[in-house]
């Protein structure tokens, strides 16, 4: 269930607040494949399911950096923000990827809003947040992302 908030004064009173959990998103073979042809990064553990069955994860993996673009829609199921004129990805602070998200495998969004600091012409959020994957003891990935707003 998205949070819905308008203008910048309502997004600062969301400081430290739970954003909730997503729904789930199935990671496919046709995403991973698409994302390796955007990118150009065709390793044989995300393209190749024959030889990646006989790999270490025993399947086709996405990549870490589809995981991670996987953050923004995800996270736009959390938190609208309406009443602003711009909203800009501003940056990580850090990612890591604890768990591979093998093909096949549901993920899902975790989120807090960590913080909400004012920058010139208006704010600047840093969202804590989690991928995480359906029936997995670890996360696929644990993020700090900043992004800012503007009036």
């Amino acid at each position: 269930m998205s949070i819905t908030v308008n203008g910048l004064d309502e997004l600062k009173k969301l400081a430290g607040s739970d954003l909730g959990t997503s729904d789930w998103i199935e990671v496919t073979q046709e995403r991973i494949d698409t994302f390796a042809d955007a990118t150009g990064d065709h390793q044989w553990i995300h393209v190749d399911p024959e030889k990646a069955k006989e790999g270490p994860f025993g399947a086709p993996i996405a990549h870490g950096y589809l995981t991670l673009s996987l953050f923004i829609p995800l996270f736009t199921e959390l938190l609208d923000v309406q009443g602003v004129t711009t909203k800009v990805n501003y940056g990580l602070n850090k990612v890591r990827f604890p768990s591979p998200v093998k093909v096949g495998s549901r993920i899902r969004l975790t989120a807090k809003l960590a913080e909400v600091e004012e920058v010139p012409g208006g704010v600047q959020i840093t969202v804590d947040g989690a991928i995480e994957i359906e029936g997995g003891a670890k996360p696929a990935a644990v993020l700090q992302s900043l992004s800012r707003f503007y009036a």
